[in-house]
């Protein structure tokens, strides 16, 4: 593989995690906020859609330390795709975009 085509996608990774960090710190800031009382909607909202993504991400990762796992995860998503169901996190298909893919 090509060493500039891998550092470009591990910079993206890397830029993904920081950003998705900051939209988890913005997140809990909305919830302290929301035990405070002084919360709008459109920001419960955000923080809502946020936990979301976090939970999608800490579910893919138990995924991963199950046995058979190769099998087991693309037969997972397979049905969770036929159910309508989108078990794949924000960040994760930003990465998937068809300019960024590794050949």
């Amino acid at each position: 593989m090509n060493t500039k085509k891998i550092q470009k996608y591990l910079l993206k990774i890397k830029e993904s995690f920081l950003e998705e960090s900051d939209e988890n710190k913005k997140m809990l800031d909305i919830y302290v906020k929301y035990i405070e009382g002084s919360v709008t909607d459109d920001e419960l909202d955000f923080a809502n859609e946020q936990l979301t993504q976090v939970l999608k991400s800490i579910g893919l990762g138990v995924l991963v330390i199950l046995p058979f796992s190769p099998v087991t995860i693309p037969y997972i998503l397979k049905k969770a795709d036929e159910y309508e169901i989108d078990l794949i996190p924000k960040w994760y298909k930003a990465l998937r975009s068809e300019e960024d893919r590794l050949e």
